[in-house]
């Protein structure tokens, strides 16, 4: 193998950048040619490629979002831009490729490779936590501390008010990053996509707290959630609690912004060197990930859309600290 290409596809989250330093560097310490492809697959179908030295991985490690951008192909979606994705790689010589990304990302991949013959390795990056074969995926640490700061602000403005605020996090279909931020913040109660929402135990809860003179409290919201989301829910609490100032905060992409943190950059440098290396040694259709410390490989069927549960123990402590 002499050539590879690298590019990040879906939403950007923090650490990306590192992590394509970390496979440009790898890959020229072993001889390899990197190329960078812009703007994920589309990129790929329209000859979006560049050819990537040390110099230009340098100063990057600490910024976010990914400088060889992202997107999402509708274009790739069909056959005959699959092939024109191939054509283009095979023009440049691309022998092997690693794609930084989610679960849209690594289903793009495996039908592309039951197509053609090049290998892919995947690396999770995306802020969601969702994926299965590593404990962290990169970018999820940033987004946590992210949601922390922001919601430690609303939280100094909820006390001098004595409102309740109700703030929505990302998380569709996965409450990784609700759960532990809102233990994080002392949320008065967390609700996600894998727990039923009770409205009436959580009207009840507020209204206790409400008795006992605790008017001014957080509530975490994934936006996911089965109850409707942040304005649906709070609707409805305000009816049954009129009592209580009620605000809503929608957190939105600032939860995806910003410098990565020391342990997303430390997750990111260590995947983009161990891809280059899985890809020397012939793996493929693959996800790397650390689970437990330790390297492994998680096949592409196995990690997309096969997120863990949450972990009950979580869950318990959440609503033990929010008495």
């Amino acid at each position: 193998m002499k050539t590879i290409a690298v590019f990040t596809s879906g939403g950007d989250s923090p650490g990306m950048n590192a992590c394509i330093r970390a496979v440009v560097r790898t890959g020229l310490h072993h001889g390899l040619q990197v190329y960078g492809i812009m703007h994920g697959y589309q990129g790929m179908i329209e000859d979006q490629f560049k050819l990537l030295t040390s110099d230009d991985v340098g100063n990057i490690i600490q910024r976010g979002g990914t400088i060889l951008k992202s997107s999402r192909s509708k274009d790739f979606l069909t056959k005959e831009g699959r092939q024109k994705a191939f054509d283009n790689l095979k023009k440049h010589g691309i022998e092997g490729v690693i794609a930084i990304g989610g679960d849209g990302t690594f289903a793009g991949a495996k039908v592309f490779m039951k197509e053609h013959s090049i290998p892919f390795i995947g690396l999770p990056g995306t802020i969601d936590n969702d994926l299965i074969g590593t404990d962290y995926t990169i970018g999820y640490d940033t987004a946590l501390n992210n949601v922390i700061e922001a919601v430690d602000k609303i939280k100094d403005t909820a006390a001098s008010h004595d409102r309740l605020f109700f703030v929505e996090v990302m998380g569709k279909d996965a409450g990784f990053i609700a759960l532990r931020s809102g233990i994080g913040v002392g949320a008065a109660a967390i609700l996600i996509p894998e727990v039923h929402t009770d409205l009436e135990e959580l009207i009840a809860n507020l209204a206790a707290a409400y008795k006992r003179k605790k008017t001014s409290s957080i509530i975490i919201v994934a936006e996911g959630d089965d109850a409707g989301g942040a304005y649906k829910i709070a609707e409805q609490v305000v009816k049954a609690l009129p009592k209580y100032d009620t605000r809503i905060s929608i957190l939105g992409h600032q939860q995806r912004g910003g410098s990565p943190s020391a342990l997303d950059r430390m997750l990111a440098s260590q995947l983009g060197y161990e891809a280059v290396n899985s890809l020397l040694a012939g793996k493929h259709s693959v996800m790397v990930g650390i689970v437990n410390k330790q390297v492994c490989y998680t096949s592409f069927d196995r990690a997309i859309k096969h997120h863990d549960t949450v972990n009950p123990d979580f869950l318990k402590l959440a609503e033990i600290l929010a008495a």
